[in-house]
């Protein structure tokens, strides 16, 4: 029962002033969770709410199945970073269609975590090395705070291809553009979150910050919108904008259609294997594919031009205002103290409802209530094309929360189980699917506060979902004035804590190939993005040539006396080699991708030697073989002695004397060729070698450096 329901553990031992601790740590890490997890959702580019159903079901699902008990999971920065760049080049962001397949991504990233847990399958995870995980880190870290610039300066601008080029059109539109009162308020929340962050740690401040920004956006009439009909912009260019802006989304849609029509006849003309008719629907498709693509970028160009406009109000008799541009207002009207924007969005603009900004951007109305509770729609087509996305966000979310749990646990000396982490996590997706969530994982800074708040099981996080239970049933109204700006730096000052330049030097000092692979997974998620899955893909290669790499040439070294007595590398340590003995040391399993490398390491060293009359080969290092290594080793020890010169083994261990008893090799080599130790192996064979030799001090019995 304990195994299947791992909380069933938590009831040894616990008390009263045990359930009060974590009901305190629980509505804690509430505090926190509640606007972090709105700010998540909008980094995901899906509505704020949809982090609060997020933050209902996961937490408490992952504390009852997994195996750590302080370990707080919910949204977190990354994930949603990489929910947002799986999704959108499938569907508008923040669209029905976009939030389906973000509850997807959810389910298919649950199935994949479950599956590896029940499995017992959690070592798949070390395929993304430490060094990969930390490159991309950093860049995520880099990402995810620059994407948040346009709600800072409060501008709106489109997605380019690349998020560089996004950056820099925000930069552009911020330089003429920003709205002031929308940057004091992000402004005054990093204020707020980084004094009380020094000054009383204790405090909730990200609360506190969201708290107070919200009842100054409320004070003070911070969103100010209108939608009034196109006659009311005064201006003719903005109509004529708007008039081309709708054709060409109308022309869009019926491309759109005709490309359906194309793609239909496409597979037609393959099933009815028709040459001709193949290349003719290709041709047809690729040039409905050009003309959508030409239109898309003029509708950009109209977008950007409509944003442009800055346009002052002056009301009228009846009631009604019209909207002239800045410096064309009728002389001796009086304009309403605004500064109105166009604001479009990816859909034709209807006759009588364009889209006026005068102030910031909030989070807006919060629907009241628990979500619908049922499966999303799921078609083939679309768990192919996500299958890859959630693969890497199961095995990144998972890397994530065990290394989380693991330090925790280093603290509290809790003994984790990996396989049941990814149960609980994967329960946490799956289950938190259907309540609408999209995918979670474990977050630092909340297991953090849970730990720090006391918590001594995973009933804190329980008490974390009954309190955003509350939220969701009693208090959304309170959230409709939180302005976007604050979420937007709730995000920036929870990624500062994933930046982590010494994690390069580090993997840089213990190997080089492992601090290249680090900075070029990080470069490369920087210039891909938003297509993240690449840079991560690209170091994971690279790691894995290195490790083939590693495999294929593993070291081979000759070993000489060391001043300490130990037998040590000659190139190492600068030593001078014994010249009728070559002590060869194989650091590395002995199988068919190797093993000529032994041969070959072999052969020089006989070809540089002359005067070589015996060849140990060390294989303390050499844990396992194969029948490739074994043809390799028999027919080397018939080279050696076809030279004139001896070989012995020595430091077999036992896997790989089975090996050699099973062919017979060890027959052939010769019980008294092989040897226990390297010690036992000189004391027997430098007699015989060294018969009227004229080396006077032998390396392998002496400490002899090489001159110089």
């Amino acid at each position: 029962m304990k195994k299947a329901f791992p909380f069933l553990r938590w009831f040894q031992g616990y008390s009263l002033t045990s359930l009060q601790a974590d009901m305190l740590a629980g509505l804690t890490v509430a505090l926190v969770l509640i606007p972090q997890s709105m700010a998540y959702a909008q980094l995901a580019g899906l509505p704020p709410y949809y982090g609060l159903y997020a933050a209902f079901l996961p937490p408490m699902l992952a504390a009852l199945f997994g195996s750590s008990r302080q370990l707080a999971t919910g949204p977190v920065a990354v994930v949603s970073l990489m929910t947002f760049a799986s999704l959108a080049p499938l569907a508008t962001v923040g669209s029905e269609r976009f939030v389906n397949y973000a509850i997807v991504l959810a389910l298919m990233v649950g199935v994949v975590q479950l599956g590896l847990g029940l499995l017992r399958l959690g070592l798949v995870v070390n395929f993304l090395s430490h060094p990969v995980v930390n490159g991309f880190t950093n860049a995520a870290a880099i990402i995810i705070a620059t994407s948040q610039l346009s709600k800072i300066f409060g501008v709106h601008v489109d997605t380019a291809e690349h998020h560089y080029e996004t950056i820099v059109r925000v930069v552009q539109a911020a330089l003429r553009f920003t709205h002031w009162p929308t940057f004091f308020l992000g402004a005054l929340a990093f204020a707020i979150m980084y004094v009380l962050k020094r000054v009383a740690p204790r405090v909730p401040n990200v609360l506190a910050a969201v708290a107070i920004t919200t009842v100054i956006s409320w004070a003070s009439g911070y969103q100010h919108n209108a939608l009034v009909p196109i006659s009311a912009v005064q201006s003719s260019k903005a109509q004529e904008l708007i008039g081309l802006y709708n054709g060409a989304l109308q022309e869009i849609s019926r491309l759109g259609e005709r490309r359906t029509e194309a793609t239909l006849g496409l597979e037609e003309a393959k099933a009815s294997k028709n040459a001709i008719a193949i290349l003719d629907a290709k041709h047809a498709l690729e040039i409905i594919s050009l003309q959508m693509e030409d239109l898309k970028e003029k509708t950009h160009v109209y977008r950007e031009d409509l944003r442009r406009f800055m346009l002052r109000g002056v009301p009228q008799a009846g009631g009604s205002v019209q909207f002239f541009p800045s410096g064309a207002i009728p002389a001796g009207a009086k304009d309403d103290g605004y500064v109105w924007r166009i604001r479009v969005g990816n859909s034709p603009v209807k006759a009588d409802g364009l889209r006026l900004t005068g102030g910031g951007d909030v989070v807006g109305m919060v629907p009241k209530g628990l979500p619908a509770f049922s499966l999303p729609h799921i078609d083939a087509a679309m768990i192919l094309h996500l299958l890859p996305y959630a693969a890497i966000i199961s095995f990144l979310g998972f890397m994530e929360a065990i290394s989380i749990a693991k330090a925790m646990a280093a603290k509290t000396g809790q003994r984790l189980d990996p396989n049941q982490e990814l149960i609980g996590q994967g329960l946490a997706n799956l289950l938190g699917a259907i309540g609408k969530s999209y995918p979670t994982s474990g977050s630092f800074s909340r297991s953090a506060v849970n730990l720090q708040a006391g918590a001594v099981s995973g009933f804190s996080s329980v008490f974390t979902s009954l309190a955003v239970l509350i939220m969701l049933l009693f208090l959304t109204p309170l959230l409709y004035h939180l302005p976007q700006s604050v979420l937007a730096a709730v995000i920036m000052m929870a990624v500062i804590g994933l930046l982590n330049v010494s994690g390069f030097i580090h993997a840089w000092k213990a190997q080089r190939a492992d601090g290249i692979i680090s900075v070029i997974a990080f470069v490369c998620t920087l210039w891909f993005a938003p297509h993240l899955d690449k840079g991560i893909m690209v170091g994971v290669v690279l790691s894995l040539l290195v490790f083939l790499y590693k495999v294929m040439r593993p070291k081979v070294t000759t070993l000489a006396r060391h001043e300490d007595q130990a037998l040590r590398c000659v190139v190492d340590h600068g030593l001078r080699e014994c010249e009728y003995i070559a002590l060869i040391r194989f650091d590395a399993p002995l199988f068919f991708a190797n093993s000529s490398y032994l041969e070959d390491q072999v052969t020089d060293r006989m070809q540089a030697n002359r005067k070589l009359k015996h060849i140990v080969i060390v294989a303390n290092g050499i844990n396992d073989i194969d029948a490739s290594g074994e043809e390799t080793l028999s027919l080397l020890v018939d080279r050696i002695r076809s030279a004139g010169l001896d070989v012995s083994l020595c430091g077999v261990n036992e896997s790989v004397m089975k090996v050699l008893k099973r062919t017979h090799l060890d027959a052939k080599i010769g019980a008294d060729h092989l040897f226990a130790t390297m010690d036992l192996a000189i004391e027997t064979i430098h007699p015989q070698t060294h018969r009227d030799a004229p080396e006077k001090e032998c390396p392998l019995k002496t400490v002899c450096y090489l001159a110089g």
